[in-house]
């Protein structure tokens, strides 16, 4: 595991805890939206679909592969969504923040602003990355401009990329922020928060 990569990210609206087993029961009820699944594999769709995502996922963080989150209501400590750090490139410093989801009552609050604010300062200031990376289903024009507000960098389309449940054969959208970049990103995110601008993408990337 990257050293220092699980940490718990405290925030004003949200805090983001390395995803446990603990936190099963409320994430299993904040995933009943299916508005939620649109563009990306229904973890809510039945326990069974919900027990796939949550024991692969806590067995990837358990090797190493990835290190995911869940996002709490930072009021209250109740699970609203879940959101990690993938394709982990140590020794070139790079990595991609993916599978963010939250229940539509978070949508628009700054919830997912907030939590791209904690995961990418973590990432550049605390893990000394040189880029981090973002992708999404290149039909999921909400994601997208989610992205560009970051800012992120449009990368192109990686066509016919992924086959997903539910959802089909994807073309999928990347996006990147690069260290140079990320003043400007972190300044803007702050300015949102401050604005009291929120996100309103349901599943920022995947």
């Amino acid at each position: 595991m990257w050293a220092g990569l699980a940490e718990r990210l405290e925030g004003r609206l949200v805090v983001l805890e390395p995803l446990d087993s603990c936190h099963e029961e409320g994430l299993w009820a904040a995933s009943q939206y299916p508005e939620i699944w649109t563009w990306t594999f229904p973890r809510g769709k039945s326990p069974e679909h919900f027990q796939v995502w949550l024991q692969t996922t806590l067995a990837a963080c358990e090797a190493g592969e990835e290190c995911a989150f869940a996002t709490l209501d930072a009021s209250t400590g109740r699970p609203i969504g879940s959101t990690g750090f993938h394709a982990l490139r140590e020794s070139h410093r790079g990595l991609e923040i993916g599978g963010t989801w939250l229940e539509p009552p978070a949508w628009q609050t700054g919830a997912n602003v907030e939590a791209k604010l904690l995961m990418l300062e973590h990432a550049f200031e605390r893990l000394g990355c040189m880029r981090v990376e973002f992708k999404t289903d290149a039909r999921n024009e909400r994601s997208r401009a989610a992205l560009l507000a970051l800012p992120a960098r449009f990368e192109g389309i990686f066509r016919r990329h992924m086959i997903i449940e539910d959802v089909g054969v994807r073309d999928s959208a990347y996006y990147s922020v690069i260290d140079e970049e990320w003043p400007r990103v972190r300044a803007n995110l702050e300015r949102r928060l401050a604005a009291g601008t929120g996100s309103r993408a349901q599943s920022i990337s995947s």
